[in-house]
């Protein structure tokens, strides 16, 4: 009997030299002894063979071990190497057969991690820490506590570094532990859970805040299902969810707001039919941007809310046309363009990056405010696909009318309604062709505004003031 020792958690090295080894001395595995943890007393005896030669296996499997190898039954390893086994002795097509006991039990395996990837995916909450924390340079820190079923920390790893790429960050979990420093990823031992990330000391917490707020926007009281929102998220999970504090609540109160939904409904007394309204408006063909603008005052909304159209503003024959989403709160209200918190942010770059703001015209994709009213906040809501094109005749028309050089998207609704594709700005962000213009694109100021960092949001200001700099010399 061979005796194979491998490191705690998901030990995918080990196994795969063992596996070689014990291929090549032609070792079935009902004479290997698989163990994870403290050496056996009786050895290591199958490693001692210097061969090392690859094993050639059918593509569906290697995937397969690493999937598995992460799960937490000690049985694993034994499974996998008689998976292998069988496959280098005449099974190439092992995997097919789903109603083998062996390749079920492993699919069962494989099934379970993914599930677990996909939780620690969905339900890991980031908290900032306090100021008395900084992360280097300065910035801020964050940190989240989660508990996987089995050994997956690393196999997230990517996941959260693409995703929290700007921030420093790290990871606790019982299984291991990780810390991302914005250049480097660094794996740790098994954590417990800190103090500081109890449930009821993250009420101060603006990450938290904004995730409660996220999850209360998004909450759709007629669809109330509590037994399917415990299957798709378990109880286990929602002592590190901020957003659960406030279930009870909206649960409590589904009943009462699908009422008066279903009244509002019944208010409304005929059906908005945007592409007539666009095609009518369409062949008043407006002779001049005044003419065009009277158009655009005089219609209804394409988009629920708002109190007026918010007009472009600067002058005919501009060099730069700048396009943003839609007027924010305080332009509905001032009937103005890029006057609220963003645009404050959008003047303050043009003029670092030497560009007078009265020679450009300034517009927006969606010609109105869409929001939903919380209490007495009026909440933004992004304009779909379909909003912008209902309004896209009008931007066109608009923009024939002015004649500039160089039309700039500020964010990827604008990118959409000038190409008529959806555009991943951070991946496209520079010159692009728009249709009948010559197009840049670039984030929208209110990107910048959203980023939790300090030191996060001076570089990102920084590359948006260089894009500015770099639209103006082409235009």
């Amino acid at each position: 009997m061979h005796t194979i020792t491998l490191q705690e958690g998901a030990d995918l090295d080990g196994f795969r030299r063992a596996v070689r080894r014990l291929t090549a001395a032609r070792t079935a595995p009902e004479e290997v002894l698989w163990s994870v943890g403290a050496p056996s007393l009786f050895g290591d005896d199958a490693l001692a063979s210097d061969a090392d030669a690859p094993v050639f296996l059918p593509q569906a499997v290697g995937p397969l071990i690493e999937t598995v190898v992460c799960h937490g039954d000690p049985e694993r390893y034994a499974l996998l190497h008689r998976l292998v086994w069988r496959v280098l002795n005449g099974e190439r097509a092992l995997l097919d057969q789903h109603a083998d006991p062996l390749v079920h039990r492993l699919e069962r395996l494989d099934k379970a991690v993914r599930r677990d990837i996909h939780k620690m995916h969905a339900f890991l909450r980031f908290r900032a820490l306090p100021p008395t924390a900084p992360g280097p340079e300065g910035g801020e820190r964050y940190v989240a506590w989660f508990e996987p079923d089995h050994h997956i920390v690393e196999a997230v790893a990517p996941f959260f570094v693409e995703r929290f790429e700007s921030m420093v960050w790290t990871i606790l979990t019982p299984k291991g532990s990780l810390h991302w420093d914005r250049r480097r990823l660094m794996t740790g031992p098994p954590a417990e859970r800190p103090d500081a990330l109890a449930h009821d000391r993250v009420a101060d917490d603006r990450f938290a805040e904004g995730w409660l707020r996220y999850y209360e926007s998004t909450f759709n009281p007629a669809r109330v299902n509590p037994t399917a929102m415990r299957a798709e998220m378990p109880r286990k999970y929602w002592a590190n969810m901020p957003e659960t504090a406030a279930i009870p609540a909206m649960v409590r109160s589904a009943p009462a707001r699908v009422q008066a939904m279903l009244e509002a409904e019944a208010a409304i007394p005929r059906r908005r039919m945007p592409e007539k309204a666009v095609a009518a408006m369409a062949r008043q063909a407006p002779e001049s941007l005044a003419d065009l603008n009277r158009l655009i005052q005089r219609s209804e909304p394409l988009v629920p809310g708002a109190t007026q159209a918010v007009l472009g503003e600067g002058p005919e024959g501009a060099a730069i046309a700048i396009v943003g989403e839609q007027p924010g709160d305080q332009e509905d209200r001032d009937g103005r363009p890029f006057v609220g918190p963003a645009g404050q942010l959008l003047t303050a770059a043009l003029e670092e990056a030497g560009i007078d703001r009265e020679s450009l015209y300034l517009t927006n994709a969606v010609k109105h405010f869409k929001f939903v009213q919380r209490g007495k906040r009026r909440i933004h809501q992004s304009p779909t696909a379909g909003e912008v094109k209902h309004y896209r005749w009008w931007l066109m028309t608009e923009l024939g009318f002015v004649r500039p050089r160089l039309v700039v998207a500020l964010g990827a609704t604008a990118a959409l309604a000038l190409s008529g594709r959806p555009v991943s700005v951070l991946r496209e962000r520079g010159p692009m062709a728009f249709d009948g213009w010559n197009g840049f694109v670039t984030v929208h100021p209110s990107y910048l505004l959203r980023l939790p960092g300090d030191e996060d949001r001076r570089r990102a200001q920084a590359e948006f003031v260089a894009d500015l700099r770099r639209a103006a010399a082409l235009a």
